[in-house]
């Protein structure tokens, strides 16, 4: 009996599972367990199912578009979209007005609020360097927290640890790697993939082992929610904390170094704002320095002498302790990365910029940034 139960099982089980199986595509890789919506086909389209016998209207809002689902006689609603450009893409479901997270997958937080994220694969060999590789050594990333006296409260951070820190006392640099507006510490490892941009970059000799400190910039919500708040404040209260609290915490917490030459920081979007706003004036704190799609405003007629602190006056002796001011973004985006790099090389100001083929204000442009900037640094 107990070999023909275990032939009936070996027989019916592939059956009920292609029977369950989406017809539309892949499960998305953040799909909740046992879920097979949303999924992605081919193409890049991404179809959503969602239950909710007594809505009225259910739409999926992704990559700035709404799209109407359609209802079944089980109150069940689909959708299939357009294709959709690859990468990593926030989306919300609305149902009868109202914007919730997919209970079917994984949140994340972003544009300020838990959202649900979908992943559009690229071809293998060109997500390579974001994907896990199991032939290879992996960091660990930690969750760590400390005590702010500055705040008067617990703030967390997220810090990685390159394969080899256990083996022995050797002491590493440090990236200091910033998120952008309506995001937190947790963006770079969850939805930016950074250990295993880390992981792949260290086992292929492309990038010196690093610890990377991920930090809550202060910055988690939309600009204008706070009343009153100027654009000049919004996150600025994050610069003394890392220099008098989160450098210092590292520093006696995890084997680093504790020179310039040791020290880098670099954010996206909002976060490259901060990291200029922090690095730039401080260099003697830092000497790699880079911006992705950075929020940086600056007028037309600035005089980059007088910016930063004047840290730009003496472009000789800013270029000598300055090993890299790195700037990216995408083509398909509008943060003028490439205008203000070409402003600083004018003055005298060396940079290196670094432009992502097809992508807009998006994770995957990052991931690339980040990828690029790791490349240079101290060495």
């Amino acid at each position: 009996m107990k070999k023909i139960l275990i032939t009936l099982l070996t027989v019916l089980l592939p059956v009920f599972a292609s029977a369950q199986a989406p017809k539309e595509g892949t499960p998305s890789i953040f799909n909740v367990p046992a879920k097979d919506y949303p999924c992605v086909d081919a193409e890049g389209r991404a179809t959503f199912k969602v239950v909710a016998p007594e809505a009225e209207l259910v739409q999926v809002d992704i990559c700035s578009k709404k799209y109407p689902m359609t209802k079944d006689e089980n109150g069940v609603w689909m959708v299939t979209t357009d294709p959709l450009v690859v990468g990593f893409h926030y989306y919300f479901i609305i149902i009868d007005g109202v914007s919730v997270a997919d209970p079917s997958s994984d949140s994340f937080f972003g544009c300020g609020v838990m959202a649900s994220g979908i992943e559009i694969p690229e071809a293998p060999e060109v997500a390579a360097y974001y994907t896990f590789n199991k032939n290879i050594p992996h960091g660990q990333v930690r969750e760590c927290q400390y005590w702010s006296e500055i705040e008067q409260s617990m703030r967390r951070c997220f810090v990685y640890t390159p394969a080899e820190y256990e083996k022995g006392d050797k002491t590493y640099p440090v990236l200091y790697l910033q998120h952008g507006m309506g995001e937190d510490e947790r963006g770079w490892h969850q939805q930016g993939f950074m250990a295993n941009i880390l992981d792949n970059q260290i086992a292929s000799g492309k990038c010196e082992p690093m610890v990377v400190v991920m930090d809550y910039g202060n910055c988690g919500y939309s600009f204008g929610a706070k009343a009153g708040e100027s654009r000049d404040e919004f996150g600025a209260s994050f610069t003394p904390i890392l220099l008098e609290e989160i450098i210092p915490y590292i520093e006696s917490t995890f084997r680093v170094k504790t020179d310039r030459e040791s020290r880098a920081m670099a954010g996206l979007s909002w976060g490259g704002h901060q990291t200029f706003q922090t690095a730039i004036p401080n260099y003697d704190k830092f000497a790699w320095i880079g911006a992705f799609s950075g929020a940086i405003f600056l007028a037309p007629n600035a005089d980059f002498s007088q910016l930063y602190g004047g840290a730009f006056a003496d472009p000789e002796k800013f270029n000598k302790d300055v090993h890299l001011l790195f700037l990216g973004m995408g083509t398909e985006e509008g943060f003028g990365a490439d205008r203000l790099s070409k402003s600083l090389n004018a003055v005298g100001i060396n940079t290196v910029y670094y432009s992502s083929p097809g992508t807009a204000h998006e994770w995957l442009t990052w991931r690339r940034c980040l990828n690029e900037f790791i490349s240079y640094l101290f060495k």
